[in-house]
C-alpha cells in the first residue's frame, strides 16, 4: 500500500511540473527529419538494472550505459569499480519529448530506485552507484529540483532523499559487453534475482507507458 501512496505522489507531483511548463522541452535537442529528441542522464545504481527498466517506456528511442561525474578521462568499468575515479554508473536515455515528457523521465527515475540510500542500491554499495540526475539545461535542473523538494515535502519517504542534481560535463559510454545487458543476459543470476524483479515493479507501475508488445 505505501509503495502505491509513493507511486501515486509521484503522478501528482509530475502533472503539477508539467502545468508549469507544458510548452517547453528541456534538454539537449537533435533534429531529424521528422523528429525532435533530448537526452536526460540518470544514475540510480547499477545501470543494467536503470537501463532495463528505461528502454521499455514509450517514447524511449534509445538507452546508453555509462560513465559520468568523474575526474579521470575514458575510465573503464574495472576502474569506476574501484570507487576511486569519482564516477557513478548512468543511463543516458535518447527519447522523442512528443511522447514522454521529462517529468515523466523523472518520475520513472524516481521509481526505478531508492533514493534515499546514500551511495548504494541494495547490495551494490560506493559512490558509483550514488543517486544522481546530471542536467543538460537550467530547466532540467530546475525542474529536478523542484520535483525533488516536493516529493521530500510529500513524506513518501520516511528518509532524506539523498539525490544529487549536478550539471553534465562528459559521457563516457561502457564497454560493449554491458550495452542491453539484461536483455541479453537474461538467464543470469543478478538479472534472475536483482534486475527481473525491479523490472517487473516498474512494469506495473508503467502500465500505461510501456511499448506495445510488453
Amino acid at each position: 500500500m505505501r509503495k502505491y501512496s509513493i507511486f501515486i505522489c509521484l503522478i501528482a507531483l509530475a502533472l503539477f511540473a508539467c502545468a508549469q511548463n507544458k510548452d517547453k522541452v528541456p534538454g539537449d535537442m537533435e533534429v531529424s527529419k521528422n523528429q525532435k529528441t533530448a537526452t536526460a542522464t540518470f544514475g540510480g545504481g547499477c545501470f543494467w538494472c536503470t537501463e532495463a527498466q528505461f528502454q521499455e517506456l514509450e517514447g524511449v528511442i534509445k538507452v546508453e550505459s555509462g560513465f559520468a561525474g568523474g575526474t579521470v578521462p575514458n575510465p573503464t568499468y574495472e576502474q569506476v569499480c574501484t570507487g576511486t575515479t569519482g564516477h557513478a554508473e548512468v543511463i543516458r536515455v535518447t527519447y522523442d519529448p512528443a511522447k514522454i515528457s521529462y517529468e515523466e523521465l523523472l518520475q520513472a527515475f524516481w521509481l526505478s530506485h531508492d533514493p534515499t540510500q546514500l551511495n548504494r542500491q541494495g547490495n551494490d554499495v560506493g559512490t558509483q552507484y550514488r543517486s544522481v540526475i546530471f542536467y543538460n539545461s537550467d530547466e532540467q535542473k530546475e525542474k529536478a529540483e523542484l520535483y525533488k523538494k516536493k516529493l521530500q515535502d510529500s513524506g513518501a519517504y520516511d528518509k532524506p532523499i539523498v539525490t544529487e542534481i549536478a550539471p553534465m560535463g562528459t559521457f563516457y559510454e561502457a564497454e560493449d559487453y554491458h550495452q542491453n545487458y539484461y536483455n541479453q543476459n537474461g538467464s543470469q543470476p543478478y538479472c534472475t534475482f536483482v534486475i527481473k524483479p525491479k523490472l517487473e515493479k516498474f512494469r506495473k507501475a508503467f502500465a500505461g507507458h510501456l511499448k506495445k508488445g510488453l
